[in-house]
């Protein structure tokens, strides 16, 4: 197999992906790119067929491939990091593993991020095929992250991205147990731009983001990578306390006037949960960041590469 530097390198995190992947890996094959490409396969802790179809894929690859094969399941994230470290090209697309990103849109990713040299070109769809439930949460994700990251308010973030090999290895020098990609490459170059693409039915199976996933992508979206929600959370202590106080103000008067009202037991539970909820909030909150905190000291992996197997 030749050591030479690809000009590009697909990277395709898998789960559950056995009854796609190979149609996308054949079609990848075919692709006539100057310079030469190499995939790379990361198996997220599949249990299905995946690892032995990916492992005949090796064997028949007519082109570089990489097969990486994680211990456990750790999430989209983590497994595109994995394929980043492994990646050799001088630049990297990671796409999905069903078959909703044309590889030759892939292609025109990469040519636009050579021709206007930009560090990450992201792939903006003009119609997506994904649920209503999944394109809910990349609304709301893209919503959330125009008050979090430093990027400009309304610009598109997605899974499909074209980066320089600059960035993927600033990237993948992240260790820490909740990695977000969009947050991390942001952080190192604000070198970006998008480009409209093709976004194709899904060929087989379901998506495998619940949200269960959604919520855990919000999180490292908003603890990891910004202080807001304790700024959030400071502000609401105040408003209540402000609140509260004027309140008390307001009682004081009353009686004082002696027209206070009779105040029962219903309103002083009423308020008591009011303000025992949001402490809570807050609480929650900061122990999210401590937790966070606690788990990356301690090393929790980002990910475990059982074995990696080369071919083409």
């Amino acid at each position: 197999m030749s050591h030479a530097q690809p000009a590009l390198s697909f990277v395709i995190p898998l789960y559950y992906s056995a009854a796609t992947i190979r149609p996308l890996v054949k079609e990848i094959e075919m692709l006539p790119i100057v310079g030469g490409h190499e995939i790379v396969l990361v198996n997220d802790g599949s249990r299905d067929e995946t690892s032995a179809v990916c492992r005949e894929l090796v064997g028949e690859a007519r082109v570089p491939i990489v097969f990486i094969n994680h211990a456990r399941n750790f999430g989209e994230h983590n497994a595109v990091l994995t394929g980043y470290r492994h990646a050799r090209g001088a630049h990297i697309v990671n796409l999905d593993d069903d078959g909703q990103n044309p590889p030759a849109e892939a292609v025109r990713l990469w040519e636009h991020a050579k021709r206007s040299e930009l560090d990450v070109v992201y792939g903006h769809y003009e119609q997506k095929e994904h649920s209503l439930f999944r394109n809910f949460g990349s609304w709301f994700t893209n919503r959330l992250t125009d008050y979090v990251l430093d990027k400009p308010k309304g610009f598109y973030l997605s899974s499909f991205r074209c980066v320089s090999a600059f960035a993927a290895r600033e990237v993948g020098a992240h260790d820490g147990p909740f990695p977000y990609i969009d947050g991390l490459l942001l952080q190192v170059t604000q070198s970006i731009g998008s480009l409209e693409v093709q976004h194709r039915a899904r060929e087989a199976g379901q998506s495998g983001y619940t949200l269960r996933r959604l919520l855990r992508l919000w999180a490292s979206t908003f603890v990891n990578f910004s202080v807001m929600p304790l700024r959030i959370a400071t502000l609401l202590g105040l408003l209540m306390a402000a609140a509260g106080l004027a309140g008390l103000a307001a009682i004081f008067y009353l009686r004082y006037i002696d027209h206070g009202p009779a105040y029962g037991w219903g309103s002083l539970m009423g308020a008591l949960l009011v303000f025992s909820g949001t402490q809570l909030v807050m609480l929650g909150l900061i122990g999210e960041y401590i937790g966070r905190m606690f788990l990356t000291i301690n090393r929790r992996p980002q990910s475990v590469v059982r074995d990696v197997e080369r071919g083409g």
